[in-house]
């Protein structure tokens, strides 16, 4: 025998199960769309990722590429800088070395005439009074004058030719 009784609470047993379900079905609701919200999220970074992929990527490697470029024509423009100093250094040593050995000459050829100083007073008058000598005293003199102004020439020329080229290995490098 069934009692009213019975069928309430069997009723409200089955209104409170399916208001359970409701419940049950309403959170799986907002859970589905909770995770359909982070796959949309997820699926816009997969996208980005794969535009980067596909697009920024080549950009990034085209400016990597510039700038590797770059690198390699900065460098060749310094090994071609240090070899023309070096080749630059080289000459001026070898002119120093030239002009050196010239004027260890003329010190040779004129240390007789040293030698002379030291004689005795009245041979010294004699030397002194002596116009070919004084005249040897003269273009010495002369040319040491003449090497002195074609060395300034020269230091002139070459800290002009350094100055140009430095100016141009600056234009070359875009500074």
């Amino acid at each position: 025998v069934v009692t009213r009784d019975d069928v309430e609470k069997s009723l409200i047993a089955m209104w409170q199960y399916v208001k359970d379900k409701e419940q049950l079905l309403e959170d799986l609701h907002s859970q589905i769309e909770e995770t359909n919200q982070k796959i949309s999220v997820k699926q816009r970074e997969k996208d980005d990722c794969l535009e980067y992929k596909n697009v920024g990527s080549k950009i990034e490697a085209k400016k990597i590429m510039s700038l590797e470029n770059d690198i390699k024509e900065v460098k060749d423009a310094f090994h071609r800088a240090t070899e023309y100093y070096r080749n630059a250094l080289k000459a001026m040593k070898e002119e120093n070395i030239r002009l050196v050995s010239k004027h260890m000459d003329l010190v040779k050829e004129q240390a007789p005439e040293n030698a002379v100083r030291y004689l005795d007073k009245d041979s010294c008058r004699e030397i002194e009074e002596n116009g070919w000598l004084k005249e040897e005293v003269k273009l010495y003199r002369k040319e040491v004058s003449d090497l002195k102004a074609s060395i300034q020439l020269l230091e002139e020329e070459n800290i002009t030719l350094v100055a140009k080229l430095v100016d141009s290995r600056l234009e070359y490098l875009g500074v």
